[in-house]
């Protein structure tokens, strides 16, 4: 016999035909996004405080850094003026010598401003700038009778450090007596950086 299709079904019979209700559980994608949304908010708030602590002690770190490096190249231009053969070379690094002078001379105003005496820089930081391989590497060369090639090398090299440290400095620095010194030094000292780049022993 079949159920009379007037008759109403009971409610439990109801309750148990119906979709039941999902439980609230967790979404562990959405709980995944959130972690990474928290880690990246944390790492851009590190990196700006880094930045922010970088800014405040850069400038005057890396002008000492600078001024102990140019001592150093000017160190090192002067010992080589009498191992260079070629005349073109020697003629470049005498150059070099006299704008190395120039700048270290003219850089001790300006930095004694911000508190820095260039004849008692940091001895830690003139010790690793007056210990770069560059000497080594010289030493070799001269041996070895590449020295011009490798000393044109080298010294470009210094001097492409040199004019990133000057940029570094100027768009750090608010001291306008810094600024019109570094345009000026990095001015002089580019072209001779074009022309030991420039040089090869062997197109003469």
């Amino acid at each position: 016999m079949y159920p009379d299709p007037n008759t109403q079904a009971p409610i439990d019979y109801l309750n148990q035909i119906a979709p039941q209700p999902q439980k609230p559980g967790l979404n562990k994608g959405a709980l995944f996004g959130v972690i990474a949304l928290i880690v990246i908010v944390l790492g851009i708030v590190a990196s700006f405080l880094v930045f922010i602590s970088g800014t405040a002690s850069g400038p005057k770190t890396a002008m000492v850094t600078l001024a102990a490096r140019m001592q150093a190249m000017q160190d090192v231009s002067d010992k080589a003026q009498k191992n260079i053969k070629s005349s073109q070379l020697r003629s470049i690094n005498s150059n070099l010598k006299v704008l190395l002078t120039d700048a270290n001379r003219d850089i001790a105003a300006p930095l004694q401003k911000e508190e820095i005496d260039v004849v008692k820089l940091d001895k830690a930081v003139v010790a690793k700038e007056k210990a770069d391989p560059i000497t080594a590497t010289l030493e070799d060369a001269r041996l070895n009778a590449t020295y011009d090639d490798t000393y044109a090398r080298e010294m470009s090299f210094k001097l492409t450090t040199i004019s990133l440290l000057m940029q570094q400095i100027y768009d750090q620095s608010k001291s306008k007596t810094i600024q019109d010194f570094l345009v000026e030094a990095d001015g002089n000292l580019q072209p001779i950086n074009e022309q030991l780049k420039a040089f090869n022993s062997t197109a003469r």
